[in-house]
C-alpha cells in the first residue's frame, strides 16, 4: 500500500522530477550515443523476452530505436498522461524519420497504449515506407487496438504500398467480410486500370480461411 501511494504521489507531480527538454534531447541523440547497428538476439534472448510476455518482434531493430523504445515504455510507466500524451505527440512530430519509426516501434509497450490510436492511425497515412512499415509490420499494436475501419484501411495500404500481407500481425484474426469485400474492390480497381493484383491478395478471403480450415490432413 505505502509503495502503491509512494508511486501514485510521484507519478501525480511529475513536474517535480521529469524534465520534458531533457528528454527530447536524449531521444534525438539516441543514434549518436547507441550507434544504428542491428540488433541481434541469441536464442536464450528471445525465449526470455517471450517468457516476458513481449509478442512485439524486435530482432532485427537497429540499436537507436532500441533505446529510444525502451525510453519511451519506462517513462510511460510513471508520467500521467497529462504529461505523457504531449510528450509522445513531440517526439512523433517534431523527430526525423527514424525517430518516429522507434515510436511507433514502442506503442505495444507503452501504459495505456490504447490511447495512442489516433497517432498510430494517422502515421498510416504516410507515403514514406520506413514510417508506415512501423507500424503496419511485425507491430501488434494495429491489431489489439484499431477499430475495423482503420485496420481495414491500413491492410489496403499496405498492399498498394508493395508490402507483404503476412507482415501483418494479427491479421488472420482480424479479416472479416468487410474487409475481403474492401479487397476484392481493390481487386477490381487494379484489374481494371490494367494493373497487378498482390499476389498475396487472397490471404484475405473468408473462402481462403474456410478452404484451410476444412483441408483434410495429408
Amino acid at each position: 500500500m505505502r509503495q502503491g501511494a509512494e508511486r501514485a504521489a510521484s507519478t501525480h507531480d511529475a513536474s517535480a522530477w521529469f524534465d520534458r527538454d531533457r528528454f527530447l534531447a536524449t531521444f534525438t541523440a539516441a543514434a549518436r550515443a547507441l550507434g544504428k547497428a542491428p540488433l541481434v538476439l541469441q536464442a536464450d534472448e528471445r525465449d526470455a523476452l517471450k517468457a516476458a510476455g513481449v509478442s512485439a518482434a524486435i530482432d532485427g531493430w537497429r540499436l537507436d530505436e532500441l533505446g529510444r523504445a525502451t525510453m519511451i515504455a519506462l517513462v510511460s510507466r510513471d508520467l500521467p498522461a497529462s504529461d505523457l500524451d504531449p510528450l509522445l505527440w513531440a517526439c512523433y512530430q517534431q523527430g526525423d524519420s527514424r525517430e518516429r519509426q522507434a515510436l511507433l516501434r514502442a506503442l505495444p509497450f507503452v501504459t495505456g497504449a490504447e490511447r495512442f490510436v489516433p497517432l498510430a492511425v494517422d502515421a498510416c497515412r504516410t507515403n514514406e515506407l520506413p514510417a508506415f512499415e512501423a507500424i503496419a509490420c511485425e507491430n501488434p499494436y494495429p491489431a489489439a487496438h484499431f477499430p475495423d475501419l482503420n485496420f481495414n484501411q491500413m491492410v489496403l495500404k499496405a498492399m498498394f504500398m508493395g508490402v507483404a500481407l503476412a507482415r501483418i500481425v494479427g491479421l488472420e484474426q482480424r479479416r472479416s467480410s468487410e474487409l475481403a469485400r474492401m479487397a476484392e474492390d481493390f481487386a477490381s480497381e487494379r484489374r481494371a486500370a490494367g494493373r497487378s493484383v498482390p499476389a498475396d491478395i487472397g490471404l484475405l478471403s473468408l473462402e481462403h480461411e474456410h478452404e484451410r480450415a476444412t483441408r483434410i490432413p495429408e
